[in-house]
């Protein structure tokens, strides 16, 4: 990857700011690793090449004015095919969305460019945004691009491609059972998956917020930890629309130590097996964070053996009958207090992200979102790190979850083995 594009977001705006580098170089460089790669990776569904440019130009001009827009400034971006974009199609990979075009940003996005971030273009996802496999009768399917006969997973698997091909510094995508997780597992990038009412998803289709949409979840994805955090500070907080938003203060930054951090940590918790390699990545991870100043406890909570049961009854909810539906949100709500219940002995889990690395294309995975599902359920914020690699070269995740509003010590864990693992681009 040219040199350039190796930078993580909060370095690059800090280069922008000192005049080290300009935006519009920046810009230039990833439309033209764009115009490489996404024909055989197909990540990237739009591209807003002249558009980009132009605000690349506004923002250097500002910068020599001394001028700053914010945390971003000529920073760019990509976001998955869900989130409406001023002037720019939003399929969401529906054959009768194939010329929509929104005529204003959902909040996320505006607040990405009100920091100074430059949309770069849209990214790839399945029909209606949700499920597993990136593929839709709009754009087609998406590939890994750490092996092209490999998929990278979904629904944010676009997303998840682009950032690992180098395409993109850093994205925005979405989460309800693992979307944001799974694929940045499968493409060996970084991601993370907020608590629950945390950030708005008012102008994403078909992410109503509010109580009918507890567990979705809007999320930054990236090459680098701190660039995680600092999206979440832009992105998070109330907007007088999204009803399920609670007006916390905004969270905390990314924590520099794990001394006498309580980590429960386990390789199948009970509801899914897992491979080799996988074992073995999970095992190097917890050896990392005990170095790293932790204390390591192998458990996991007796609940997640409920959790697939109340998801898939929640899927079926809207042709259940009244009584059903009480019964399962109580049977919810039991699951909620048990896992808080395991979770006042410990500070974090590990655990996987799936039970193996990415799938070859067109083949089905069983128990997908198995390890994700119980901390949609939960609402509690997760990091995905990529900490090891397997045999066929494709990128092995592990899953750092905190308590609610503790975003900040699932980022330093995760921080922690970024620095002792760092893999190249």
């Amino acid at each position: 990857m040219d040199s350039l594009l190796r930078y993580s977001a909060t370095e690059l705006a800090a280069l922008i700011q000192r005049r080290e580098l300009s935006s519009t170089a920046i810009v230039s460089a990833y439309l033209a690793r764009i115009e490489k790669l996404n024909p055989s990776i197909n990540a990237l569904v739009q591209v807003c090449g002249e558009s980009a440019l132009e605000r690349a130009w506004e923002a250097d001009c500002a910068v020599a004015n001394g001028e700053c827009w914010g945390v971003l400034h000529g920073v760019p971006f990509t976001v998955k095919d869900v989130f409406d974009t001023q002037g720019v199609v939003s399929a969401a990979g529906l054959v009768d969305r194939a010329r929509y075009v929104p005529s204003q940003d959902a909040v996320v996005v505006a607040r990405m460019k009100a920091a100074g971030a430059i949309l770069l273009g849209k990214s790839n996802c399945p029909p209606g945004g949700g499920g597993g496999v990136t593929d839709n009768p709009v754009y087609g399917a998406t590939r890994n691009p750490h092996g092209l006969f490999h998929g990278p997973g979904g629904s944010s698997g676009g997303e998840a491609a682009a950032i690992a091909a180098g395409l993109s510094p850093l994205g925005l995508g979405s989460d309800s059972g693992g979307s944001l997780r799974v694929p940045a597992h499968f493409c060996g990038i970084c991601t993370l998956k907020p608590t629950s009412g945390r950030v708005p998803n008012t102008g994403v289709f078909n992410h109503p917020g509010g109580l009918s949409d507890y567990r979705s979840q809007i999320g930054p994805m990236a090459r680098h930890v701190e660039d995680l955090a600092l999206v979440l500070q832009v992105i998070a907080g109330e907007d007088g629309r999204d009803a399920g938003v609670i007006p916390m203060q905004p969270p905390g930054v990314l924590v520099g130590t794990l001394n006498g951090s309580r980590v429960a940590w386990y390789s199948d918790g009970g509801i899914a097996p897992v491979d080799e390699v996988t074992q073995a990545t999970l095992q190097l991870a917890a050896n990392l964070l005990a170095a790293a100043g932790a204390s390591l406890f192998q458990a996991f909570p007796a609940a997640l053996a409920n959790s697939r049961d109340i998801t898939e009854r929640y899927w079926a909810m809207s042709t259940g009958t009244g009584e059903e539906a009480v019964r399962l949100l109580s049977d919810w709500d039991q699951f909620r207090s048990a896992m808080l219940g395991f979770m006042a002995d410990y500070d974090l889990i590990l655990c996987p992200v799936d039970a193996a690395p990415a799938p070859r294309m067109g083949a089905s995975r069983p128990g997908l979102f198995s390890h994700t599902l119980p901390y949609s359920l939960a609402g509690w914020p997760c990091v995905v790190i990529r900490a090891g690699t397997c045999d066929a070269g494709l990128p092995v995740g592990v899953q750092i979850v905190a308590r609610p509003w503790h975003e900040h010590l699932a980022l330093a864990a995760a921080a922690a083995i970024e620095r002792a693992r760092p893999f190249t681009f």
